[in-house]
């Protein structure tokens, strides 16, 4: 339910005004609109990210120890896992939207792009970004990294699990609770690391319009 509520939100964030801009010679946002789509984005963004390690969690104890799976994963751990994760990306993801709008454009206010999103905001800036880059690839590193870490330790534990299972009944049911979620992890991630965690010089401009609207748009509507 949170992933989808999550996907919802962060589609409507993205598409309506996209659907504005395209349709109609008015190419523009207002700069408060600006702020809101860039910290719902980053916001949104973080906790999929965590959401999604809090999901291998699930699928690792109903594998790996399906006869505790209830006394483990009781509503009341679930409600805490999920206030951790929406408060945890709530709170971090307001640093490097207040570094980025605070830095001077000197009347530059066209955006190359198709929504208001960190990379392209800190390219138009006139002064040395060097700061809020290393506070966003330290955000990466946070809210991408240590999740996929954490999704790769779970499936090495989920695939001991299944190599040992005899029926293949019940690899084949294993495989089948995993494989959507691992789609979504792998293609998710892959373009998450490629847009964030790579130097801003050596980033694609087309590539980046392309992935971003890949992950806002495409992958909510996979979920």
């Amino acid at each position: 339910r949170n992933l989808s509520f999550l996907d919802l939100c962060f589609t409507t964030s993205v598409i309506p005004q996209m659907l504005v801009n395209l349709w109609g010679p008015d190419k523009t946002i207002s700069y408060v609109g600006c702020v809101i789509q860039l910290y719902v984005n980053m916001c949104l963004g973080s906790t999929e990210c965590l959401l999604l390690a809090v999901m291998s969690y699930d699928r690792f104890t109903a594998i790996c120890k399906p006869l505790h799976y209830l006394v483990i994963m009781k509503p009341h751990l679930c409600l805490k896992m999920i206030i951790m994760v929406w408060g945890i990306s709530l709170a971090c993801s307001a640093g490097p939207c207040i570094l980025t709008l605070n830095l001077p454009r000197c009347g530059n206010n066209v955006l190359d792009h198709s929504l208001c999103e960190l990379p392209a905001l800190i390219k138009i800036a006139f002064t040395d970004t060097t700061t809020v880059e290393m506070s966003v690839f330290a955000l990466g590193i946070v809210f991408v990294l240590t999740p996929l870490l954490l999704i790769l330790i779970s499936y090495c534990y989920i695939a001991q699990t299944v190599l040992r299972m005899k029926s293949n009944a019940g690899q084949r049911k294993a495989i089948n609770t995993c494989g959507s979620h691992l789609t979504v992890v792998s293609i998710l991630y892959g373009t998450v690391i490629y847009m964030y965690l790579q130097p801003g010089n050596r980033a694609s401009k087309e590539q980046g319009k392309f992935l971003t609207l890949f992950y806002t748009i495409i992958i909510p509507s996979l979920n």
